[in-house]
């Protein structure tokens, strides 16, 4: 088969610095030049903001994907015999990398909602998707933890998922466990706005 493992592998380092740079203005900007004094007076909630921005960011990271379809075909043509490819684990790969970008885009729109300053944001939610999205893989691997605590610890991260999910195999705990994880900083970032108003 031919595949597009590399690609995959790739991915989702390039999207946890290209995700922050989106979302960064995303709050931090309408607080820093007070127009969310103009949005907050809107007949909108703060759910509604909040999840306008995010399924905006959402659908303009899976259009920048789109591009990338090019790749599959280029690979389907080019596998000997022609059309020999892995489809299972290359839709399901994509699969993965739209549940990572609603994770990476729902922690980028949080960390932009806790400051005014749009680098601070940029900067705090690379690094809480490198957290996320390895850490908890590379702590798995600390020598101390064994008897099945690894396997534990690497289920909390983003990665163990992501691959699971790349495999072609849809399961379910991958599926609630990114939806959760989106679920949770969407309502992080309106308790977030909710304050700011006090």
């Amino acid at each position: 088969y031919a595949t597009l493992d590399k690609f995959f592998m790739l991915a989702p380092w390039i999207l946890m610095f290209l995700i922050p740079a989106l979302t960064m203005r995303s709050f931090s900007d309408e607080f820093k030049s007070g127009t969310i004094e103009i949005l907050s007076t809107l007949p909108l909630t703060e759910s509604n903001i909040v999840l306008g921005k995010f399924f905006a960011s959402f659908t303009l990271v899976i259009i920048s994907l789109l591009p990338t379809l090019f790749y599959v075909f280029t690979i389907s043509r080019l596998a000997i015999p022609q059309g020999n490819i892995d489809t299972g684990g290359i839709i399901g790969s994509y699969i993965g990398l739209s549940f990572l970008n609603g994770a990476f885009t729902a922690v980028g729109l949080f960390c932009s909602s806790v400051t005014n300053n749009q680098v601070i944001a940029f900067l705090f939610s690379i690094f809480l998707n490198f957290i996320l999205y390895s850490g908890f893989e590379a702590m798995s691997k600390i020598p101390f933890l064994s008897n099945g605590i690894d396997y534990v610890v690497s289920q909390i991260g983003m990665q163990f998922h992501y691959n699971s999910i790349s495999r072609g195999a849809l399961d379910s705990r991958d599926i609630v466990y990114f939806l959760s994880l989106i679920a949770l900083f969407i309502l992080a970032t309106r308790i977030s706005l909710q304050k700011r108003k006090w």
